[in-house]
C-alpha cells in the first residue's frame, strides 16, 4: 500500500507537468512561429517480488514504481503561413533559422520574422535586436524593399528609380538536431551541444516577404491532451484515497 501511494504520487506529478506543458502550448496558440512541445514519459524502477524461473514459474511478479517526465520535445513541424501585407514581415518555408543579435552580441536563431527597421535604418526584431545581414546596407523606407525567396535585399535608388540597390542578404541557419536547440524565450532558441552547430544552408529553405508563421499548436488536439491528462490526474488521486483508506482499516484491527 505504501508503494501504491509512492507510485499514484509519482503519476500525478507527471500529469501535472502533462497540464503545464499543454496549458504553455495553448497560451501560445498564437505566437508568431511558435513550436508545440509535446511530453515524454518513462516507467521509474520495478520492484522485482519474483522473477522467472521457467518452466516452474514462466513469468515473474514484478510491481512498477510509477511514472516521471523524461523530456518535452520541440515539434518543429511547419506552421501555417499567413499574409500580413508588411514588407518587412519573412516567413521561413522549410526547416531554417533567422540569425539574430542581442544587446551584447549574443548570437540567438529564430523562425519570427516580423522585422522591423529602427531609426538607423537596420534591420531589427520587435526587442531590438540586430537581424544578420551577410553584406548589409543600411535600409530606406520599408515600403521600397524587396526580399527574394533566396533571402536577398534590394531597394530602389531615391535618387533614380530605375537603380536597383543590393542592400545584402538574410542568414539563415540550419541545425542537425533542431529539437536539441536551447529555449530563452521571446521566440529566440539558443544553440547547444545537442543541437549540433549552426550550418549556414539554405537547402529546402524559402523566404516569403509579406507573410508570418504561425504557431504549429493545434487547440482541438491540446484540449483533447488537455481532458486526457486531467482523467489520468483525477485516476492517480482516486488511487491516493484508496490507499489511504486502506491503511486506516489497517490501522484499526486492533481495536
Amino acid at each position: 500500500m505504501i508503494l501504491s501511494l509512492y507510485t499514484a504520487a509519482a503519476g500525478m506529478s507527471a500529469q501535472q507537468f502533462h497540464i503545464d506543458t499543454i496549458s504553455n502550448n495553448l497560451a501560445n496558440v498564437n505566437t508568431t512561429a511558435y513550436k508545440r512541445v509535446r511530453p515524454e514519459f518513462q516507467d521509474l524502477l520495478y520492484l522485482s517480488v519474483r522473477r522467472p524461473a521457467a518452466p516452474a514459474t514462466p513469468v515473474g511478479l514484478d510491481v512498477g514504481l510509477g511514472v516521471y517526465p523524461a523530456a518535452s520535445q520541440t515539434i518543429f513541424q511547419q506552421g501555417d503561413i499567413q499574409h500580413t501585407e508588411n514588407p518587412l514581415d519573412v516567413a521561413i518555408s522549410g526547416p531554417g533559422f533567422f540569425v539574430v543579435r542581442g544587446p551584447s552580441g549574443e548570437v540567438y536563431y529564430t523562425r519570427d520574422g516580423s522585422f522591423k527597421r529602427d531609426a538607423a535604418g537596420t534591420l531589427v526584431t520587435s526587442d531590438g535586436y540586430r537581424v544578420e545581414v551577410a553584406g548589409a546596407r543600411l535600409l530606406p523606407d520599408p515600403e521600397n524593399v524587396s526580399i527574394s525567396r533566396d533571402g536577398r535585399l534590394t531597394y530602389m535608388d531615391p535618387d533614380n528609380r530605375e537603380n536597383e540597390v543590393d542592400a545584402g542578404s538574410l542568414v539563415v541557419v540550419q541545425f542537425d538536431n533542431p529539437a536539441g536547440l536551447e529555449k530563452v524565450g521571446h521566440n529566440l532558441y539558443r544553440a547547444s551541444a545537442a543541437s549540433g552547430a549552426a550550418n549556414r544552408s539554405l537547402a529546402g529553405v524559402s523566404l516569403e516577404q509579406g507573410y508570418l508563421e504561425a504557431s504549429n499548436v493545434r487547440a482541438v488536439e491540446e484540449m483533447i491532451g488537455l481532458i486526457t491528462a486531467q482523467r489520468a490526474y483525477e485516476l492517480n488521486s482516486k488511487a491516493v484515497q484508496a490507499s489511504d483508506e486502506l491503511l486506516s482499516i489497517v490501522n484499526n484491527l486492533r481495536r
